[in-house]
């Protein structure tokens, strides 16, 4: 296994397949991409790491593929308390499937709905798929 990179903060800006966003966004219809970048936002209301989404309100139905540096978990616990502050909307994480750390066990499990996804995810890079993810990714909702 390649630890390096698996757990490293190096490779943080994972770019959401267009096909899987597509089918989300059909079912929960976003209002908001909360960690996008200029080049890679998926609707046109987003927030990148210059907004700093970590100190932003979040509105209506939010989509985060937040960055997978030593971070998430504090995207992870944003996407929460944004869930407690209006319960009424939905918020749907994609993020990496890992089940033992400290911001899944407090903010994940049994407070969401999570999705396994079989497989390995092969993310883009402007547009054009890499090579499938050196992790398992989930499916991480709030409001359901």
């Amino acid at each position: 296994m390649n630890k390096d990179l698996m757990f490293s903060s190096k490779k943080m800006d994972w770019e959401t397949p267009q096909v899987l966003f597509e089918q989300l966004n059909r079912k929960f219809k976003f209002d908001l991409d909360a960690c996008a970048s200029d080049e890679n936002h998926k609707i046109d209301n987003y927030f990148t790491e210059k907004d700093d989404a970590l100190v932003q309100k979040w509105g209506g139905n939010v989509f985060v593929n937040p960055p997978y540096g030593r971070s998430i978990g504090d995207f992870i616990k944003k996407a929460y308390e944004e869930h407690l502050r209006d319960p009424n909307r939905f918020i749907v994480m994609l993020v990496p499937s890992r089940t033992d750390t400290r911001y899944w066990q407090d903010y994940v499990i049994d407070k969401s709905t999570i999705k396994y996804i079989r497989g390995r995810l092969k993310f883009e890079v402007d547009g054009v798929a890499t090579d499938a993810a050196p992790f398992p990714s989930a499916l991480v909702v709030y409001g359901m």
